[in-house]
């Protein structure tokens, strides 16, 4: 919200030279974001000046309409001659009042203004429009002086335009509304200040009638609680807005329109309630205020033709909806410069809920929608209404009429009970009762005992020393945000200054380190990234669709998932019970990027609904639930065990001068699942890897694995089938494991190293192409003994001379004796022993024997 401090100062005294600095600190410490502070006497350098335009040219043959004028400035350009500028606005005709900028200037930002030759003619200096003078956002034409302005072609137009004063522009929190108005602002820094407010809603103002003044209907007085109107015939139909009132909108980012409309916007700063303005004559019949039937449809004012749900409030006449209440008015009902003659000013109070839907539906974010979402005065309608009418009957002329409608719906606020010492308790800082009660009557709140009122003498029995006390307190009607003893807690601070808040760290208590899962995610989490894996953290919300996308049988237990009541997006509802969906879906979208070798990885929780478990019991939060409802709502609450997973695709190992690459296959998911269970603390002789056929992975290249005989995860190549469903790259591999099935780590015993030489024996065993490697390297380890430090596969060979069914399986043995350097013999009777097991277990022989 831009405002500018001389409005503010018709509500409020601020001191006479209060600093810009001063200013905003007070804005901050009061909770509202100063977004910026402009001396607008500063913002323009160089000769700003009041022009006459007395010669309009149309220059033709350019791309767009370009005229040459000829102003005159007075004595400013030292000649006296007219100044001859070329503009491209075409909101100004001969005869009227602009502001020019001469060679030599500087608009904001830097922008230089010179003499120069453009469009075949020379332009010096430049008729300025609100934005390039840095007063709003209108850049649809050059500012256009009214008839009230007395300034003299020459005269100095800083003054004119509003360019001697301050601009504050603040960003108001949502739970603010209030501030989004010159009222509440300046009760805001009268607080601060501690100086007189002159609040513009209490001046008296007309009470409603029996007589109405235009038949109207509120059907639904949930969404609007309160409609109030009044009409004015006679008006002016070409009366201009004044120049001090178009400037303050401009300021404020609002674009002057015509009398009646920019006298609604004004009013809205002023008062924070937005209003309306309907053409009388342009309405058939009564207004019925009511929810919109699905599927009608109206013309807001910006030209859009709207399809309207039953959820938008709508005002309407006998020919359908003219309005779409709070938020925008329709085309047919708008007032015209130049034809409306008889106005109607409507101002109610709106539900903020309804109001946000609307504008957030409809994409129609208005000022006025702005302002009702956050909430608005219900109390200042009546006020609002004959202000309006005051201001278009005293520069539009017109008569207002006798007759005011008040339909008045509004309930009264809740007193809040607040115990005198909670400010105290909840902050820390000693608040007196006496000054808790004196803040929050600085806010406007009613406070009393009971059901008396609070003695305003401090020393009062009970108020003095806040024992057992307990206020009840009404917050105003302009406060709709506070609604419980918190929000009371929040003021209290609030005015008393967070300043007086001390930075006090708590101690803290004695730490036992990280968890055993917190470890373990660690060591997992660097592991994979050690090995160039790339971490991501992808959104847990999928698809209904995703299990058959994965190819999930009908029976398998990650089918069932959690739908969310509100999900973000509605073709994402459910909670994902794998990793793997939303970890390819940013494997696909790192690919549509261009990117084509990929390792990524993701530690996360999956969620599986507890079947049959019911709804959780309603709990207040005026205790702690018991244990036994917090046992029977933890009993609800989804099983949500942590899981890895990585996927790759592309070259794992990349090509270059050095020579080809190697594409990512099933083999390195496997082994990726292979590290992070020795990350995680899991011994080897522990781990069990075994084919196995489970979606979404290929039957023929899936391996389960498994801890102490417990599947705890598979990897391998993703089916093709779900590859051309997820639109993947072939042969794209992925794993995924469940952490929490993973037994508890051991203490690992620190490694003793040997300094005695190892000694090195390859062994090529004949095996059944079913068996796997991995068992061959158990039998191996189990008969070698202890002189055996590392087993590894290094080759894996099939051809016709080893037989049909057979494939050759290379091991490289490591022994190495801890005291001594070991013999020939020592090392080949310990091949020799790990040979026979495996030939007892497996059927292996020794290849070429």
């Amino acid at each position: 919200m831009r405002v500018s401090v001389s409005w503010l100062r018709e509500y409020v005294d601020l001191p006479a030279d209060l600093p810009t600095g001063d200013l905003e600190q007070a804005l901050v410490d009061l909770g509202i974001e100063v977004e910026s502070v402009v001396d607008l006497a500063e913002s323009v350098t160089g000769q700003l000046v009041v022009g006459e335009v007395r010669e309009i040219e149309e220059l033709t043959g350019f791309k767009k309409p370009i005229r040459f004028c000829r102003v005159d400035v007075g004595d400013a350009n030292g000649t006296g001659e007219p100044q001859e500028i070329v503009c491209g606005a075409r909101n100004f005709a001969v005869g009227d009042r602009v502001v020019v900028i001469l060679p030599g200037g500087v608009l904001p930002g830097g922008f230089a203004i010179g003499a120069r030759k453009t469009y075949g003619h020379n332009s010096a200096g430049m008729i300025c429009s609100a934005k390039e003078l840095g007063l709003g956002d209108d850049h649809s034409g050059i500012i256009v002086l009214g008839p009230d302005v007395t300034a003299k072609p020459g005269d100095d137009a800083r003054p004119v335009v509003g360019l001697d004063d301050v601009v504050l522009d603040l960003e108001i929190t949502p739970d603010r509304g209030y501030a989004l108005s010159l009222r509440g602002l300046a009760r805001e820094l009268s607080h601060a200040f501690e100086v007189p407010l002159r609040d513009p809603a209490l001046v008296p103002a007309p009470r409603g009638t029996e007589t109405p003044a235009y038949p109207v209907e509120v059907r639904d007085t949930v969404g609007c609680d309160r409609f109030t109107a009044r009409l004015v015939r006679g008006v002016d139909p070409s009366a201009p807005t004044p120049s001090w009132m178009a400037q303050r909108l401009v300021t404020a980012g609002i674009r002057s329109i015509s009398l009646p409309v920019d006298i609604t916007n004004y009013v809205m700063l002023e008062l924070g309630q937005p209003m309306h303005a309907f053409d009388a004559d342009r309405i058939a019949g009564p207004l019925v205020v009511r929810r919109a039937e699905a599927g009608e449809k109206l013309t807001t004012l910006d030209g859009v033709n709207r399809v309207l749900t039953a959820d938008d409030m709508v005002i309407c006449d006998d020919t359908g909806p003219i309005s779409l209440a709070a938020v925008m008015g329709g085309e047919t009902s708008e007032v015209v410069t130049g034809t409306t003659t008889t106005v109607l000013f409507e101002a109610a109070h709106w539900d903020p809920a309804m109001v946000g839907r609307t504008a957030r539906r409809h994409k129609l974010f208005s000022e006025a929608a702005k302002r009702w979402e956050r909430g608005v005065d219900p109390a200042v309608a009546l006020v609002a209404l004959e202000r309006a009418v005051g201001l278009l009957t005293e520069h539009g002329g017109g008569t207002p009429g006798a007759e005011i409608l008040d339909i008045d719906h509004v309930r009264p606020r809740t007193p809040i009970s607040l115990p005198a010492d909670l400010p105290t308790r909840r902050v820390g800082v000693e608040y007196p009762p006496a000054r808790v009660v004196a803040l929050l009557e600085r806010v406007g709140c009613t406070v009393a005992q009971g059901s008396d009122r609070l003695s305003e003498d401090p020393g009062a029995v009970g108020v003095a020393s806040g024992i057992g006390t307990t206020l009840s307190v009404t917050p105003p009607t302009w406060r709709p945000d506070l609604t419980d003893p918190a929000d009371l807690v929040e003021e209290v601070v609030r005015l008393d200054g967070y300043d007086k808040v001390p930075s006090v760290l708590p101690t803290a208590p004695p730490g036992r380190g990280l968890t055993l899962g917190q470890r373990r995610r660690r060591a997992v989490a660097g592991s994979l990234a050690e090995r160039g894996y790339v971490a991501v953290l992808a959104h847990p919300f999928v698809s209904p669709e995703l299990a058959d996308q994965l190819g999930l049988p009908a029976d398998d237990a990650r089918r069932p998932a959690v739908r969310l009541a509100n999900p973000l997006s509605e073709e994402e509802p459910l909670l994902r019970t794998t990793l793997l969906g939303p970890l390819l879906g940013v494997l696909k979208r790192n690919l549509g990027r261009g990117h084509r070798d990929l390792a990524l990885y993701e530690i996360g929780a999956v969620f599986h609904p507890r079947v049959g478990a019911g709804s959780p019991p309603a709990m207040g939060v005026d205790r702690r639930p018991t244990d036994e409802e917090f046992a029977a709502a933890d009993a609800v609450v989804p099983a949500q065990p942590v899981h890895v997973a990585a996927v790759l695709s592309g070259d794992i190992d990349p090509a270059g001068w050095w020579g080809a690459g190697r594409a990512a296959g099933w083999a390195d998911a496997i082994e990726a699942a292979r590290d992070v269970l020795d990350a995680a603390g899991v011994a080897a002789e522990q781990v069990e890897v075994r084919a196995a056929e489970y979606a979404p992975w290929h039957p023929g290249r899936c391996a389960e694995l498994l801890v102490d005989g417990t599947v705890v995860g598979h990897a391998g190549e993703l089916h093709p089938v779900v590859v051309a469903a997820l639109e993947l790259p072939r042969r794209t591999c992925a794993m995924e494991l469940n952490l929490d099935a993973l037994p508890p780590s051991p203490v690992t015993p620190a490694p003793t190293v040997s300094g005695f030489p190892p000694a090195l024996i390859d062994v090529a065993l004949v095996v059944d192409e079913s068996v796997p490697a991995e068992q061959v390297r158990r039998a191996l380890e189990a008969g070698a003994g202890e002189l055996l430090e590392d087993v590894r596969l290094f080759d894996v060979y099939s051809s016709a001379q080893l037989g049909e069914g057979r494939r050759s399986l290379a091991y490289k043995l490591t022994f190495r004796a801890p005291d001594r350097t070991l013999t020939v013999e020592e090392a080949v009777a310990a091949r020799d022993a790990a040979v026979a097991v495996a030939a007892e277990r497996l059927g292996a022989t020794l290849r070429g024997a």
